[in-house]
């Protein structure tokens, strides 16, 4: 995670996925990206047969600055490599709100 002056930047190098392999989410003030590769491989001659077959999955989780502006949230993805912009807001960590207390 790289902090730029009107944004952060989120970048992972996935060599060999797709954009479909890779899932990116936000929740809970949490920005999720997760992936999986699968890749089968089989070669048949009259003499052998090979197949190779390989696995990976990886999962990570950033807790989001309070500054981070939830709505212009933006990923890309170009050869190999995602890109997660998170513009920053002056407003958003400054929020605040009156919460009313009820008596039961």
């Amino acid at each position: 995670m790289t902090e730029k002056e009107k944004a952060y930047e989120v970048t992972a190098e996935l060599p060999g996925m797709a954009e479909s392999d890779v899932e990116v989410k936000l929740a809970n003030g949490n920005l999720s990206i997760r992936g999986e590769k699968r890749e089968e491989q089989e070669e048949k001659d009259k003499e052998r047969y090979v197949s190779e077959r390989s696995y990976g999955a990886f999962h990570r989780l950033f807790r989001l600055p309070d500054d981070v502006d939830a709505d212009g949230i933006e990923a890309e993805f170009r050869n190999g490599v995602l890109k997660v912009t998170l513009p920053k807001s002056p407003e958003a960590g400054k929020k605040e709100r009156k919460i009313d207390v009820k008596a039961r």
